[in-house]
């Protein structure tokens, strides 16, 4: 697959992840706003709504905080090499023309690269997948939510209660901090480094859709119920509304252990996916 085709499309999808929040997500944002009782929330939920609106008439990024740029794999087979040149090349051109905030800094020496692009970023997971196409995903990460997000090591003695309190201190911790309404997006079992790579794999999975275990969909809804009984509602004003869903994906885990990691991302869940063919065709998927 040309370099050329996979820097085109990742440059599109950023500048529209940028932009334009996917259609499961406003979709959310809407349904938060007619049932939210609090004034305060609705009134903070009708803000955020025009926002959005005016980013997708103005052409403007929906927040200033344009985030860390990561890219999500699908697929069976990879040049990583050529995918990864071509990631790199597209976040550098996004930066200049869409514009995005350069937010990528040394962590020791905090000197910004100015392109968003730097040490191991922009991110690129791979997700193997048995198919001739590729998916291609882009989530823009900002620093509000990412700082509210947790890892715990907890007994497995605890069970799901563990896993549940763990989530629901994480949420009610962070308060307004991460703008909500949030999405918050749980990795569950695994090593210490793959849970929390297992909560950000779940960050992509549009809102709505369950687990396609019962047990774990399961798990998913009574986190979301719990969160929204916690109080903290639209900015931490008090509400109904503190998430708009919950997503788990997990790994089997050490007998001894049962690692949670909790990612969590504010209500400008930005991301947008496309599909690239062998033939170098590509369609927009969201």
């Amino acid at each position: 697959m040309k370099a050329s085709i996979i820097e085109e499309v990742a440059f599109q999808l950023i500048k529209r992840a940028s932009i334009v929040l996917p259609k499961d997500v406003k979709v959310a944002l809407q349904k938060a706003y007619e049932e939210e009782t609090s004034k305060l929330g609705k009134t903070q939920l009708k803000a955020i709504l025009d926002n959005v609106t005016a980013a997708e008439q103005m052409g403007k990024p929906v927040c200033q905080d344009t985030g860390i740029v990561s890219f999500f794999i699908r697929g069976r087979s990879l040049d990583y090499k050529n995918f990864e040149e071509a990631l790199r090349r597209a976040t550098i051109r996004a930066t200049r023309e869409v514009p995005l905030r350069p937010n990528a800094v040394h962590p020791l020496t905090r000197k910004n690269s100015e392109d968003n692009t730097g040490a191991h970023i922009p991110g690129i997971t791979h997700i193997y997948e048995d198919a001739d196409h590729i998916d291609l995903v882009v989530t823009l990460k900002g620093a509000g939510s990412e700082n509210m997000s947790a890892l715990y090591m907890i007994s497995p003695s605890e069970g799901i209660n563990g896993i549940k309190r763990a989530v629901v201190e994480t949420v009610a911790s962070a308060g307004g901090q991460p703008c909500p309404p949030i999405v918050v997006n749980v990795g569950i079992g695994g090593t210490v480094d793959l849970t929390l790579k297992l909560a950000k794999i779940a960050l992509i999975r549009p809102l709505g859709t369950r687990h396609r275990e019962g047990e774990v969909a399961k798990l998913e809804e009574e986190l979301l119920t719990l969160i929204n009984s916690t109080g903290v509602g639209p900015m931490g004003l008090g509400g109904k509304i503190t998430a708009l869903d919950v997503k788990i994906e997990y790994a089997h885990c050490h007998t001894a252990s049962l690692p949670v990691g909790v990612n969590i991302q504010c209500w400008a869940d930005r991301r947008a996916t496309a599909r690239i063919y062998p033939d170098g065709s590509w369609e927009l998927l969201s």
